[in-house]
């Protein structure tokens, strides 16, 4: 096995644990740097040479790099130490009448709606670990278990998105004596008129409701829009109320990175910064005002793709033990799982959590799976390596770029490949910061929307304007000073327009890629290329009526008359143009 030496990237010697220890160790400023995953491809002798607290110390800098020189790194894939956290045996005495517990819960609900079960329970040592809550649902044969979690302050709840209407019972299960074997029951309804459900994979590679709706996922990223405070906050709900966007990429945790310095007003567990977080204890506060902010979403009609862990963090929160994930996990499922538009994710850029296996990744699916009775979207998100999107719990394929240039062309070799849905969730953002994946243009952009519609996939947007506060949109949310918006808003409405909502690759260009159905209607898009004029040739006997769509302008123009056969188009020459055949 190689090992390392001045030479190796910094992104090998980090994402190997003695590596990271030993540069932790000595170069604590180098570890915490907000700037670290942008320092990852240069060369670690370079990174050492160049180090502020090195800088007089070139006897200090020798020593780091012999002691990560001798080191041999850890095969891929290192164990990590598991220890559950047990619940307790005996929580509360046998002198506690069994079921006493207070409840109160509401005795009719609607399909697709929440229904919550809230117990007044015991609260002496840790609850969030020491009791063990759940429920059994039942309704005309279908029986659900559902988690139940501490919400502090000796209450307990039980969240159920209710699946179907009919007369439903239930009946708790708790190593509390207070708070096992309540029972009762309630009644579903039929689902309101504008209730469409959960968005599941329909067609292999498209999305749906519930009830059938076609749902086209037209994405943006703002990863901790919801750690900036109210009033920042309700501005970036104000701006997506306005937009185009019905999903948003978001983390639960903080982040510390470019542009990411600045403390959240809450944690998400009991601690400080000052004297360190209690990993078993979570926030209830925090985890309300998330509830909040993902509630609003769903008003909006956007979908809250939830990202559950990152590496951008100073707060220990990407690094706790294995139990205390599971812990995490667990709770978070428990929480929301009940929010209709919630979307899993379980890692943006999972492979630059060094700490974390693949016998992790596995782990927490299979947690959230077992503990989210709807069976939510579930994803994973990568850096430079993808995961492996043929895992059976994988839902949709949720992609960052590989290649610097090539994104949404891709398209058809990964729905290939993977058989899924390609959600490209990252393609690069609009804005001019000085990283490459920051600083497209809107035209940009736009184009790489445009692309990956017509090639079947479905491409995210984000924002990275310098800003003089460092309110990028990206991270922080607030207002969108971009041009690609309102012309990824002119795209949604084409698309909404097409046959059945959604389209479909279509052969028959060598040049172009082409969407929709055969014979029927097709959507042709050229992107980079200026074509003057292009000739057809179409069935006979079909009269097809032609539109001239300048995706740019987000200008449709109907050509006179219809066209059948083999005939020519003029066009106007430029780029960012699509012509639409519509059979009549």
């Amino acid at each position: 096995m190689a090992t390392f030496t001045a030479n190796t990237p910094l992104f090998e010697v980090m994402r190997d644990p003695a590596g990271h220890e030993i540069l932790a160790s000595h170069v604590p400023d180098l570890a915490a740097n907000p700037l670290l995953h942008t320092l990852y491809h240069y060369q670690l002798g370079l990174i050492l040479g160049t180090e502020e607290s090195l800088r007089n110390d070139p006897k200090k800098k020798a020593e780091i790099l012999a002691e990560i020189e001798a080191l041999v790194p850890a095969p891929a894939g290192h164990e990590r130490l598991v220890r559950d956290i047990e619940p307790a045996t005996a929580y509360e005495p046998e002198s506690v009448e069994r079921g006493s517990a207070p409840v109160d819960y509401p005795a009719d609900v609607e399909k697709w709606q929440r229904f919550e079960i809230t117990l007044q329970g015991p609260s002496h040592g840790n609850p969030f670990t020491d009791v063990d809550l759940s429920a059994e649902f039942s309704a005309d044969g279908q029986v659900l278990k559902v988690p139940g979690f501490y919400d502090g302050n000796g209450t307990y709840r039980i969240r159920l998105l209710v699946p179907n209407e009919g007369q439903w019972s239930f009946t708790t299960s708790c190593n509390a004596r207070s708070l096992d074997q309540v029972s009762g029951s309630f009644t579903a309804a039929a689902a309101a008129p504008e209730s469409r459900g959960l968005v599941r994979v329909a067609d292999t590679f498209h999305f749906a409701y519930d009830d059938g709706t076609p749902y086209l996922p037209i994405g943006t990223t703002s990863y901790v829009w919801t750690h900036q405070g109210d009033a920042q906050e309700e501005k970036t709900l104000e701006t997506l109320a306005s937009g185009p966007f019905n999903k948003m990429r978001m983390c639960v945790f903080p982040k510390s990175y470019l542009f990411n310095e600045n403390e959240p007003g809450i944690y998400p567990y009991e601690g400080s910064l000052q004297e360190g977080f209690d990993y078993t204890r979570p926030n209830p506060a925090f985890y309300r005002h998330l509830e909040l902010r993902i509630s609003q979403l769903e008003e909006l009609g956007i979908e809250a793709d939830l990202i559950l862990f990152h590496a951008y963090d100073r707060w220990g929160f990407s690094t706790m033990s294995a139990a205390a994930d599971d812990l995490y996990v667990k709770y978070v499922t428990a929480r929301l799982a009940s929010h209709r538009n919630i979307w899993w994710s379980l890692a943006n850029e999972f492979d630059l959590m060094f700490g974390k296996t693949l016998e992790d990744w596995e782990r927490f699916a299979a947690i959230v799976q077992e503990n989210d009775p709807n069976k939510h979207l579930l994803s994973i998100h990568n850096c430079r390596e993808f995961y492996d999107h043929s895992r059976p719990w994988v839902t949709h394929c949720s992609i960052q770029r590989t290649d610097v240039y090539k994104t949404a062309e891709i398209t058809t070799q990964w729905r290939q490949m993977w058989q899924k849905p390609i959600v490209i969730d990252e393609c690069a953002y609009e804005g001019n910061i000085d990283q490459g994946w920051g600083n497209i243009t809107g035209e940009e952009m736009t184009r790489r929307f445009w692309e990956g519609a017509i090639r079947g996939g479905y491409v995210g947007h984000g924002e990275t304007y310098v800003h003089p506060e460092d309110i990028l949109w990206w991270a922080k949310g607030g207002q969108l000073h971009g041009t690609s918006p309102d012309r990824i808003g002119f795209l949604r409405r084409v698309l909404e327009e097409s046959p059945g909502g959604r389209l479909e690759p279509l052969p028959g260009h060598w040049d172009a890629p082409s969407a929709g159905i055969k014979d029927r209607y097709e959507l042709i898009y050229f992107g980079f290329n200026q074509p003057t004029y292009r000739r057809f040739v179409m069935p006979p006997g079909i009269q097809y009526e032609v539109d001239v769509i300048d995706t740019w302008n987000m200008t449709i123009e109907t050509l006179p008359g219809t066209f059948e056969g083999r005939f020519r188009v003029e066009l106007p020459g430029k780029q960012y143009v699509a012509v639409r055949l519509r059979a009549a």
